[in-house]
């Protein structure tokens, strides 16, 4: 069982598969290859001059399998919740069981409210509908969370990337019974 599944590589979901994977949980982010930052070109992400979305993708992926994270390409058609967790159903390669899930499916909605999760009229545009969470990233069912422009937040790369690893931090202090806080401290030779 995996400690948690994301469900999308964009930059709020490979963020979280990051931080989640980097605190040594078992972690597992399955994409379907569809990001629509796929299609982006990016001057205002803080800390990189300029950057493609095919490039930010990549490179978070990487990040996130440096510390662990296993990365699955499928389409996810349904989350079931069962009594120990819930099950990740996918296309082509089975399922998958997780304690957490976090939605990290930008513009789409459609497999969250398969899964029952509420979803509220979305304030950005051409953004019509988004999952409804609370301040943490919870959704009403137990166990799913959401994460980046599903969840509400502006479409910027830099906020969703933001907010992914703010809701994997919550998961992660959830999984661990206390605050967990993830600080680098600069190496010296």
């Amino acid at each position: 069982m995996y400690d948690i599944v994301i469900i999308g590589a964009g930059p709020a979901g490979g963020s979280a598969a990051l931080f989640s994977a980097k605190a040594g949980k078992k972690t597992l982010l399955i994409d379907s290859d569809k990001s629509m930052t796929k299609r982006a070109w990016m001057e205002n992400h803080y800390g990189v001059m300029e950057i493609s979305g095919p490039d930010l993708i990549e490179t978070g992926k990487k990040q996130a399998a440096k510390f662990g994270a296993e990365l699955v390409t499928d389409q996810v058609t349904n989350i079931v919740k069962g009594e120990q967790g819930l099950t990740v159903e996918t296309a082509e390669k089975g399922s998958f069981e997780a304690k957490h899930v976090i939605l990290a499916t930008g513009a789409l909605v459609d497999l969250a409210e398969k899964a029952g999760v509420a979803t509220k009229a979305g304030t950005e545009p051409r953004i019509k509908t988004v999952v409804d969470v609370d301040a943490q990233g919870k959704t009403n069912v137990a166990g799913i969370w959401a994460a980046g422009t599903v969840a509400g937040v502006s479409v910027h790369t830099i906020i969703t990337s933001g907010d992914g690893a703010k809701v994997a931090i919550n998961v992660i202090s959830e999984l661990n019974g206390e605050r967990y806080v993830d600080h680098d401290v600069l190496k010296t030779n």
